[in-house]
């Protein structure tokens, strides 16, 4: 049955905590998500999400229309867009995975979240992140709401984070509780509210944010970001239920998707085309079993080959691919025939916001992990692509840092750089850039 949802989401009927308080709190020492006691109905909830899927409702506004980046700042919206348009460019954060399951991990997180305000505190005006695009799994472990505040709204308090919106995609699923508590019931109140909160002194919350649903496409200047919910199985990813698998399911995140880019076609939009899902079509696994096995999350073969088959419908080909879910780095770019065209489509995984890193490749027991070279070709991933693959390369990983990405497009250019945040230190740097040209679609060397 589809997730029930309050018929308005307005700010009175929220239980969680508003954002931007009159000054920043210190940070928490901790939390516990669970007492031991609930361990037995924590195993049966995991157990559920490895099979159980949630329905979804249609956004409150028709498929080819765009949540606006203005519309998210609220009444600085036009004076926001004023300054990036003046820019010449925009320059946003990306990260999935940042909630803390637990205490032992909440250091991590908060380090994240210290390294993302410090960026933008160090930025000058034109080069100051706009928004933070996040790719899911905001709070562990089941999306309760009583750790909104815990693992969100005060990790994100600092003052350079506050006047930023927060659009996110979402996973996440809790049965059997009041449909009021749900969590994607709850994700919809903090994110997917029809008005600003009225409680900030400030004017300038990111809580509630105002994006239309769950799947959404938002519009800033010279960028475009499609948001697809994945569902709430750990694996595999769901958009549809073109499979006959998934009863619950439906198919209006296709007529969606399918909408926004006639949208883009009709208008012969010049910008870069970002598609985000949680779940990430790819996710590296060794091509031998005796190699060792994958991370914690493999491939959407399924869910990709769908989103294929409308991009070869429409004659559109994303600039690139966002996703979470595996909790470190990847950056693959895959190459595709389009028409009689070749494009380079990076393919980026961005799941170590704070709640945990996983490595690549679990090895065997008593062996070492067969760990695969940067550039390597792995076009073994792909399972019966909708799209002509030339090849696909996993030019780049980190499987040992925390991190998000930094997003930077203009008129004829996305660049998207991976930034390491040091487990130890606050320190963070650079370590990953792919930099592609959006009139034809290829890679430039950086």
């Amino acid at each position: 049955m589809p997730e029930t949802e309050p018929k308005v989401l307005s700010q009175p009927i929220f239980h969680e905590p508003a954002f931007s308080e009159d000054k920043p709190l210190p940070d928490p020492t901790g939390f516990e998500t669970k007492h031991p006691s609930d361990d037995a109905t924590y195993k049966q909830i995991e157990n559920l999400l490895k099979k159980d899927v949630v329905g979804i409702r249609h956004s409150r506004v028709d498929d080819d229309e765009l949540f606006g980046l203005g519309q998210a700042y609220g009444a600085h919206g036009a004076e926001v867009l004023a300054k990036i348009k003046k820019a010449g460019k925009i320059i946003f954060h990306s990260c999935g995975d940042s909630g803390a399951a637990n205490t032992r991990v909440y250091a991590d997180e908060l380090r994240v979240a210290d390294q993302l305000s410090l960026d933008c505190a160090r930025s000058n005006a034109t080069n100051r992140p706009a928004f933070l695009f996040h790719l899911g799994d905001v709070v562990y472990n089941f999306g309760e709401a009583q750790y909104y505040y815990d693992q969100f709204y005060s990790r994100f308090d600092p003052t350079p984070l506050r006047s930023s919106p927060f659009p996110a995609i979402t996973t996440r699923a809790l049965y059997g509780t009041p449909d009021d508590r749900r969590p994607l019931v709850t994700f919809q109140r903090n994110f997917c509210s029809e008005q600003r909160s009225s409680r900030s002194r400030l004017d300038r919350c990111t809580a509630p944010m105002t994006q239309p649903g769950v799947y959404y496409c938002l519009d800033a200047p010279f960028v475009r970001i499609i948001g697809l919910f994945s569902n709430a199985l750990e694996d595999p990813g769901v958009i549809s239920n073109r499979s006959k698998k998934w009863a619950n399911v439906n198919d209006i995140q296709l007529e969606f998707l399918t909408a926004q880019l006639k949208r883009i076609k009709r208008e012969k939009y010049k910008g870069a085309v970002l598609l985000a899902t949680h779940h990430p079509a790819s996710s590296y696994a060794p091509a031998k079993r005796d190699s060792g096995a994958g991370g914690l999350h493999a491939c959407r073969s399924v869910m990709l080959r769908e989103i294929d088959t409308i991009f070869q419908q429409e004659g559109v080909c994303p600039h690139a691919f966002l996703s979470a879910h595996a909790h470190n780095h990847q950056r693959y770019t895959r190459t595709v025939k389009f028409g009689a065209k070749e494009f380079d489509v990076p393919f980026i995984v961005c799941g170590d916001g704070g709640h945990n890193v996983n490595p690549l490749v679990t090895a065997k027991k008593g062996q070492r992990p067969d760990e695969p070279e940067n550039g390597v070709n792995v076009d073994y991933l792909e399972s019966r692509p909708a799209l002509k693959v030339k090849s696909l390369l996993l030019e780049k990983y980190d499987d040992t840092n925390y991190g998000y990405l930094r997003i930077h497009v203009d008129k004829e250019q996305l660049r998207i750089g991976f930034h390491q945040v040091g487990v130890r230190t606050l320190a963070q740097s650079r370590y990953d850039m792919v930099t592609i040209n959006l009139s034809d679609h290829t890679m430039v060397a950086n």
